[in-house]
């Protein structure tokens, strides 16, 4: 029997990490409830909440405020006008958004983090004031909207996913919220994520951080903030929408896209070599667990959303404190508790069926210069590029139909990969960006860029 496709209910003992982690999170972060999920394999294994007031506890259907994780929604948006033709990642804003200050960020650099905008408004604290202070784009910017040079680092800004927002609506034609519900969460069936809060949802506390008392926070529309951050949505909805992030939904991105996203894009801020960026998602890594997903706050409301993609483990933790328990680090210690206690089956190995194109003519041993490298077919039909028992570049390469491999990470990214043949058909060498790589070190058979010497190899005389 396939194991992947047996029983994914977790072991007894599974569920209790799961519930004594939350348990200690809201006990100790002080919050007046916390709720979770687990997804494995695309199904929700494990739900669980705790809270303050006796014999009640919020479930999977209760709206929580979800903050940044809004910008992984609208990165979404954003990718699906690339897919369809109506703009370049490279594209500058000006093309499509013209007249705000900050035309010059690419569209990318806005995704990644790179514009170099500022982090915040200019003015009063955004989340916790009416939208109506910045009833333009010039407000949200402010005078002097860059901090460092754009391209240079990454620097997280709140403003340049207003900008992209924004670059939606301009491009649609539409509201973002109504272009983000059509587009995304009607196909996806997220019908409890939402700009406004639908009952049920919890409220938005600040707890005092000496001692056992609380104060409500104030429930602000965030106006052209929303793409940044304006969403609610439920443990379930979310649950479904990193299952998304997994896989792809060809209704809404191809799993190829949705792979470019969870990509890096950008190096980590400097003091966090763990964390990265990608489009519109964050990357951590733990340990040797490599995580992709989004962490949010508002004022009342913290959240965390992470997902390994070699466990096929994602959770979603969402409390309603302003601060004290720390979700996205609570989400992903839930991803770990799953992956380490039950680690994922590997798919039996089968071989490709003889109606598959197998280029075995390609794969093995090659050489660059004196490097050895190895060219390998995976099970997924991409082709792996890396060096033999060292370190060095490694690159994934998508075939294409005239028969040469697109780059897909790496240094080789965007590049191809062509297999030059004799006139006989064989192959003589591969063409890879300038670089030759032949079957032996230096083949005096091959066209080497600066030919070879005719003595050949020899020792010392």
């Amino acid at each position: 029997m396939d194991e992947l496709a047996g029983d994914l209910e977790l072991l007894p003992s599974t569920r209790r990490a799961l519930r004594h982690r939350i348990a200690v999170a809201q006990s100790e972060g002080r919050a007046p409830s916390v709720v979770a999920a687990v997804l494995r394999g695309g199904e929700v294994v494990w739900e669980g909440s705790r809270t303050s007031v006796e014999g009640h506890g919020p479930d999977g259907d209760v709206q929580y405020r979800i903050g940044s994780i809004t910008k992984t929604f609208t990165a979404v948006l954003v990718m699906r006008l690339r897919d369809e033709g109506l703009l370049s990642l490279t594209d500058p804003l000006d093309k499509h958004l013209p007249g705000t200050g900050a035309g010059g960020v690419t569209v990318a650099q806005l995704l990644s983090h790179t514009g170099g905008l500022a982090a915040e408004t200019p003015g009063e604290w955004w989340e916790r004031t009416p939208g109506e202070q910045r009833p333009g784009l010039a407000d949200v910017l402010g005078e002097e909207p860059f901090k460092v040079t754009p391209g240079s680092r990454h620097h997280y800004s709140n403003p340049g996913y207003t900008l992209l927002g924004s670059l939606v609506e301009a491009v649609r034609g539409k509201p973002w919220e109504e272009v983000l519900r059509a587009e995304v969460l009607e196909p996806l069936g997220l019908e409890r994520t939402s700009g406004l809060p639908q009952a049920p949802h919890a409220g938005g506390w600040a707890v005092h951080p000496w001692a056992d008392v609380m104060m409500p926070e104030p429930l602000e529309d965030l106006g052209l903030m929303a793409a940044a951050g304006r969403l609610w949505s439920t443990t379930l909805d979310l649950a479904r929408f990193a299952d998304f992030l997994l896989r792809g939904d060809e209704r809404v991105l191809c799993a190829e896209s949705v792979r470019e996203m969870r990509t890096a894009a950008a190096p980590p801020e400097p003091g966090l070599a763990e964390m990265g960026y990608g489009l519109g998602m964050q990357l951590m890594a733990v340990g040797a667990r490599r995580l992709v997903g989004h962490s949010g706050s508002l004022p009342g409301f913290v959240a965390g959303l992470w997902l390994s993609e070699a466990d096929d483990v994602a959770a979603v933790v969402l409390a309603n404190c302003t601060s004290g328990l720390p979700a996205s680090t609570v989400a992903a210690d839930l991803v770990g508790i799953v992956a380490d206690a039950e680690p994922r089956f590997p798919r039996p190995w089968r071989p490709f069926l003889e109606s598959d194109r197998v280029p075995l003519e390609v794969c093995g041993p090659w050489y660059w210069g004196t490097s050895a490298q190895v060219v390998r077919l995976g099970a997924d039909g991409l082709l792996e590029l890396g060096p033999v028992g060292a370190t060095g570049r490694t690159a994934r390469f998508r075939a294409e139909p005239d028969g040469t491999w697109t780059g897909l990470s790496g240094y080789y990214a965007g590049e191809t990969l062509r297999a030059v043949r004799r006139e006989d058909g064989s192959v003589s060498h591969l063409d890879l960006a300038s670089f030759v790589f032949t079957r032996e070190p230096y083949d005096a058979d091959a066209p080497v860029p600066g030919g070879v010497d005719p003595q050949g190899w020899r020792g010392i005389g």
